[in-house]
């Protein structure tokens, strides 16, 4: 039986093995892919008209929308092992250091621009000069803030009751002031977990800030997609699913999954059924609920228990530049993160085009558009003066009620791994037991995961795969 050569090259085995991928976002294209590089015949079903999940772009008068802003760190190594895989890592590049500009918009004018960035020294000291300079924290709390990090350096991931506590409430107990919360954690925290530290599980929490701030140097250096989403995660995933040769299948959904005495399954979608030898889901909780045949998992009512949390993009076409760098981050404001998606988007001429990023936007998911105009174009004015005196040509909102899963304390024992109690069943998703929050990268290392579970089983290659372990 041939071994695999490089990814993209399909090795042809005597006793070819099949498999169906269900869900064509990031977990399941890199679950099918992982799969195909393997040699194992893949068909890949999504539902929606375009691969890529809740990652993906849209027309609108003439740009190319992403549905909201996605970033990623250094240390997602599995959605960088995804963009190298997929030829999309030259798109979405990391910036060469750590550097997010920080504005107070409560403070006077000329004191409001604060910035956190680290220094080419080892842990913990890059990010010394950064939080001894940070001036939207008094001395008092940035000492603070120091010990509540070394504090959080210590705790053990693997002990599961951080899990069942909250974040919000260790930091309290460590020392951290309101205004330390919301200048800090909450500023990083909120972007990464879609919660505010109260209503995040201070497992994640502790995970996301000991990975990203106090691993390596430059973990947390921000990568960005400079390009719409939808040309990564759809154009060149698609070429990169045909390339290896999986079989994809768009507006396709997925009635029901059959799992016969000889071991093999039974796919049903409209006007067809398809055989094969493993089943990988890569679908969202609820659906994957809804598809899982009795006895594949022991308590399938938890996964209606991991519950949802929404963003909110609100996108403004400016008729001059306002904003003169990549992002910004917000204080003393509703606005959390803007973005400049200019150059993405295809906007030409002295216009500039910017997506403000609201995670955990339970209050506003739902309010009007001109409501939502109301609220935020006079705080990007207070943001951004020379917004002040500019013409808006275009204001509209995307909104992902279900972004992701919500990371509230408990969690963790709801999240499914990726096996199932029926030989040949996977599960796949940001929802699954990855120690990750809901991410890009967690949906990636759950499709590697779930590959390499069904490639043990089906007695395929395994050392292609991106070392999900080894990685973290």
């Amino acid at each position: 039986m041939s071994e695999v050569t490089q990814p993209g090259e399909r090795p042809v085995h005597r006793a070819e093995k099949s498999a169906v991928v269900v869900g064509g976002g990031l977990a399941g294209i890199t679950a099918a892919l992982s799969l195909a590089d393997a040699g194992v015949r893949v068909t890949l079903l999504e539902g929606r008209p375009r691969l890529g999940g809740l990652a993906f772009s849209f027309r609108r008068d003439g740009l190319t929308v992403d549905n909201g802003q996605h970033v990623y760190l250094r240390c997602c190594t599995a959605y960088r092992w995804f963009l190298d895989r997929i030829d999309g890592a030259a798109l979405a590049p990391v910036q060469p250091r750590l550097d997010v500009p920080v504005v107070d918009v409560a403070k006077p004018a000329g004191r409001r621009l604060g910035r956190l960035r680290r220094d080419a020294l080892p842990v913990p000291l890059h990010l010394g000069r950064s939080l001894a300079t940070y001036p939207h924290l008094s001395l008092a709390e940035r000492a603070k803030v120091g010990r509540a990090a070394l504090a959080l350096k210590a705790l053990d991931l693997a002990d599961p009751a951080l899990d069942e506590q909250d974040f919000g409430t260790w930091l309290a107990a460590h020392g951290q002031s309101g205004r330390a919360v919301e200048a800090l954690w909450d500023l990083v925290g909120v972007a990464t977990l879609n919660a505010v530290a109260g209503d995040s599980s201070l497992g994640l929490a502790a995970m996301v800030f000991k990975t990203g701030l106090l691993s390596d140097p430059g973990a947390a250096d921000i990568g960005w997609a400079r390009v719409p989403l939808g040309e990564l995660h759809d154009t060149l995933a698609r070429k990169a699913l045909d390339s290896a040769g999986v079989r994809t299948e768009i507006r396709t959904r997925v009635n029901s999954l059959r799992h016969h005495e000889n071991g093999r399954w039974s796919v049903q979608v409209p006007g067809e059924t398809l055989e094969a030898d493993t089943v990988v889901l890569a679908v969202p909780q609820r659906e994957a609920h809804d598809l899982l045949p009795p006895g594949a998992l022991d308590a399938p009512e938890r996964l209606l228990e991991i519950g949802t949390a929404p963003i909110l993009n609100v996108h403004v076409v400016y008729d001059r530049q306002v904003l003169n760098t990549p992002f910004l981050a917000a204080l003393g404001s509703p606005v959390q993160w803007v973005f400049d998606r200019t150059e993405a988007s295809g906007l030409g001429g002295d216009g500039q085009y910017l997506a403000l990023s609201q995670s955990a936007a339970h209050d506003e998911i739902d309010a009007p558009v001109a409501a939502l105009r109301t609220r935020y174009l006079p705080e990007l004015e207070r943001l951004l003066p020379r917004a002040r005196g500019a013409a808006v040509r275009d204001f509209f909102v995307t909104r992902e009620r279900t972004a992701t899963f919500a990371p509230t304390p408990g969690v963790g024992r709801l999240r499914p791994g990726a096996r199932t109690r029926i030989p040949g069943l996977y599960l796949a998703g940001s929802w699954t037991a990855t120690g990750w929050p809901a991410t890009m990268e967690s949906a990636v290392r759950s499709g590697v995961g779930a590959a390499g579970a069904a490639l043990g089983a089906l007695g395929r290659p395994r050392h292609h795969l991106f070392d999900v372990e080894e990685a973290a």
